[in-house]
Parts: C-alpha cells; sequence; structure tokens
C-alpha cells in the first residue's frame, strides 16, 4: 500500500503543510495516494477519487486534490469548480513544476509539502482565509487500497 512507502515523520510533515497553507486560504486541500493509478489517465483518476472524497461539498466549491500514484510515478492536482471558474487555465502549472523537481531529486515528501504550500499560497488571492473560517475536509491524507 503507499502508505507504506511514507514514514510517520513524513505523513505528519504532509498534514503539517496541509494545516499550514489552509492558514492562508479559505480553500480545502487533500492528498491522496495510492501506489497505481488505476485509470489510463491520472486527471481522470483524480478526479473519481475527488467525487468520492467528497471534495465538491465545499460551500465556496475550492477543494483542491493532490494526487499521487506512487509506483506508477504519476500525479495531478485539480480544483473544483469555485477555483476554476475563478482562476487561469494554467493556474497549478507553477505547482506542479515545483513538485516534479523534487519529485525527480527522490524527495517525495518535500514534493508533496512544496505543492501544497504553494497551492495555499497561490489560493490566497481567489479564497482568502476568513476568520470564521471552517474547515470542511479532514487534513489527513487518504491513501488507496492498492
Amino acid at each position: 500500500m503507499a502508505e507504506e512507502s511514507f514514514s510517520s515523520e513524513q505523513k505528519k510533515r504532509i498534514k503539517a503543510a496541509i494545516e499550514e497553507a489552509e492558514l492562508n486560504t479559505s480553500g480545502e486541500i487533500r492528498v491522496h495516494l495510492e501506489n497505481h493509478c488505476k485509470s489510463e489517465n491520472v486527471l481522470d483518476r483524480a478526479a473519481q477519487v475527488f467525487a468520492q472524497l467528497k471534495m465538491h461539498e465545499t460551500e465556496a466549491r475550492n477543494g483542491v486534490l493532490i494526487y499521487m500514484a506512487v509506483r506508477d510515478h504519476k500525479f495531478a492536482i485539480i480544483g473544483d469548480g469555485g477555483i476554476n471558474a475563478k482562476v487561469e487555465e494554467d493556474f497549478w502549472d507553477t505547482t506542479k513544476e515545483k513538485m516534479l523537481a523534487r519529485f525527480k531529486a527522490g524527495e517525495l515528501t518535500q514534493g508533496l509539502v512544496d505543492g501544497i504550500l504553494c497551492a495555499g499560497e497561490r489560493l490566497k488571492q481567489f479564497f482568502p482565509y476568513q476568520k470564521d473560517d471552517i474547515n470542511e475536509l479532514s487534513d489527513d491524507i487518504s491513501f488507496g487500497k492498492n
């Protein structure tokens, strides 16, 4: 299982990055890890996981999923409709490039942390953190069964 690819310390670092990133934005960030992508297209699989995690149920439709198939060396970042309606088409490119550079260096955890923090920073201009913000989605990493 993908869960075994990360130590408990690494998992804590990823969760802490989500918590930190969400201090910048009302956006909700989740990370889902599995060994193998169950679809030919990684974006299609990320969209399936997005739906399974009910990420479309946030009030502002501002959920973000960072999906990774660890053994297949595939990842994707997708945002909900509320984000896509406000941001430019290549909005996630900067975040993906930062992550990919770390992944190529064999630094999976740091790549995820960098991507999460970058996503929070980038979302801040469109979805700033609100004083009365409620954490609508879990900050825990979710794991696929494969």
